[in-house]
């Protein structure tokens, strides 16, 4: 699972493209990459084609602009698929990858056949509210700066990357994602490596914050109302122990999409249901898609 690069005008994107069939688009969410998802294309490259990027201030992806929404994540992934030479595509989206899916399937429907989203973000964004000794106040924050000030949710997390923290980091993936099983060493030490080269940790929580497809406003403001626009079939998986993506969100999605939603409820599985229960994510992939 060697990575490759390719240019997409600005910036050159990494990603990893193995296996034959149908092609299967996977996204990564928040302090991952591609490798994040080897296990799940070990389990499907004998059906599929797998084809997944490193996004952009991600991995082994360049960082030359930064960004401000996951409609711009969305628009490199539309790229990155026509720089492919791929018309079409499968799409799995995890976590934060879920919201850049979603907005791929709302702005460039013509990619998408089905999208899978595993514990994917809410289309109402993810909330990071100013503090007053450490609890939210329920107020935006006004810019960039100001939020990667942020005492609890951004700063320590932009610290950890600004001193190379691993150790530290490990610990937060051990409290958040990995609250049910845990990865073995080498697959703990190989993620790592990866969240570790992340460059954008402000802006993807900006953009994050701000996200917001349906047709009411949150504190961030007033939603686009591109969910609307979302017309293939969707998969959202809503584990029963994940702290990052709780129930409530995924059923905010499900709502939205209606009859075009399909919800999968897994037991006693974290936010990383390759780790937590990796047999059965693959083959709800593949019932999913075929």
């Amino acid at each position: 699972m060697e990575k490759k690069t390719i240019s997409i005008g600005k910036e050159t994107l990494a990603y990893i493209d193995c296996g034959k069939g149908d092609v299967v688009l996977m996204i990564h969410g928040n302090m991952s990459s591609s490798v994040h998802f080897d296990e799940l294309i070990e389990r499907l490259k004998d059906s599929y084609r797998c084809v997944a990027v490193d996004l952009r201030g991600f991995g082994d992806s360049s960082y030359n602009n930064r960004f401000d929404s996951l409609e711009e994540l969305a628009d490199d992934v539309n790229l990155f698929l026509e720089a492919l030479g791929i018309d079409s595509a499968y799409v799995v989206g995890w976590s934060n990858g879920g919201g850049v899916g979603l907005k791929l399937c709302a702005k460039y429907p013509e990619k998408v056949k089905k999208f899978f989203a595993i514990e994917g973000a809410d289309h109402k964004g993810y909330p990071i509210f100013k503090k007053v000794n450490f609890q939210p106040t329920g107020e935006p924050y006004e810019s960039k700066d100001a939020m990667a000030m942020d005492p609890m949710q951004v700063g320590p997390v932009v610290a950890i990357f600004a001193t190379g923290d691993s150790a530290t980091m490990s610990g937060l993936w051990d409290m958040t994602i990995y609250t049910v099983g845990k990865p073995s060493p080498d697959q703990a030490s190989r993620w790592m490596a990866e969240t570790m080269k992340q460059r954008n940790i402000v802006d993807l929580d900006w953009a994050l914050a701000n996200f917001n497809m349906s047709d009411t406003a949150t504190p961030y403001g007033m939603g686009d109302g591109t969910i609307k626009d979302v017309k293939c079939p969707v998969a959202l998986t809503t584990a029963d122990r994940d702290v990052v993506v709780p129930n409530y969100m995924v059923m905010s999605n499900a709502t939205a999409l209606g009859d075009k939603a399909t919800v999968i409820n897994y037991t006693n599985c974290g936010h990383s249901p390759m780790v937590d229960c990796p047999d059965r994510l693959a083959e709800d992939v593949k019932a999913f898609f075929a």
